[in-house]
Order: structure tokens, then sequence, then C-alpha cells
């Protein structure tokens, strides 16, 4: 299995807002918003810009993304780990994430959130990433999970 990660750039915009509406069609279904489903070229360039991210490529072809915050002292926060439904489950996202790890080799710690309700997401963080849940907040009408992994 071939994986690139490419970093992106405003021209990029497109290309992000197709990937994440893929990737994040059924939250938007399932809890009526997502605040990844449905950006505008202005709000992605303007999220490109302020958050680095990473097109994850299989055998050349755009199938997801990783966007990583960093907050200073070795503290990153996972702000989207995506891969579209038809390439989920065969390892990439784990792989994408070991990559991040590796990039920001200085990381002490790792956060993110994601919906309380989304097993899938929860099993993945927790046994394939190594996070622990460390509390839960509302996001919007959404009860998300906070995660954390330290070292």
């Amino acid at each position: 299995m071939d994986l690139k990660y490419i970093n992106t750039k405003k021209e990029d915009a497109d290309l992000l807002i197709k990937i994440y509406n893929a990737s994040f069609y059924n939250d938007y279904i399932k809890y009526g918003e997502c605040p990844a489903y449905g950006r505008t070229r202005g709000s992605m360039e303007e999220s490109i810009e302020k958050f680095p991210k990473l097109i994850i490529c299989y055998d050349n072809f755009p199938i997801g993304a990783i966007s990583v915050a960093n907050r200073g002292n070795g503290e990153y926060y996972l702000g989207c780990l995506c891969i579209i439904p038809e390439f989920q489950g065969k390892g990439i996202g784990t792989r994408a994430f070991k990559y991040m790890l590796d990039l920001y080799s200085d990381w002490n710690k790792v956060t993110l959130v994601t919906p309380a309700d989304k097993e899938e997401n929860i099993a993945f963080y927790t046994k394939k990433c190594g996070f622990k849940i460390d509390g839960t907040e509302m996001d919007g009408n959404v009860k998300v999970f906070r995660f954390l992994m330290e070292r």
C-alpha cells in the first residue's frame, strides 16, 4: 500500500473540501451539523493558513487528510484525521497518525475531540492510536469526548 503525504497550500482548498465532505457526510446527516462539512473555499483557505494540513494519497489518489495545530511546548491538537469511506478500515488512518507523530517528533501531548456516540472513532483512537478519554464537553448540540495521549 503506497501512501504519500502532501503539504497543502491555499490552492488545495477545493480538493480538501471534497475530501472533508466525502469523509464527514454521514456526520452531517446524523447530527444536522458538522464543522468539517460544507466549508466554503474561503474558510478552508483560512484553515489551511492557521492549521497545517496534509493530503493523504493512496497510489497518488487523494483519499484523506490530517490537520494538526502546534500549541507549543510539544503539545499538538489533532483537528482532523479523515479518510473517505471507501478506504476506511484498511489501516490508512493508523499509518497516517503514526506518520504525524514522526513528523512532529517533539510531541509530548496530543489532544483531540470526537463525538461521544461514534463508537468506531472511539475504538480507533483508543485501540489503534493509544489515546485515553479525558472528559466530555458539548460542541454545539453534539456531546464529544476529549482524548489525550502523553509520553
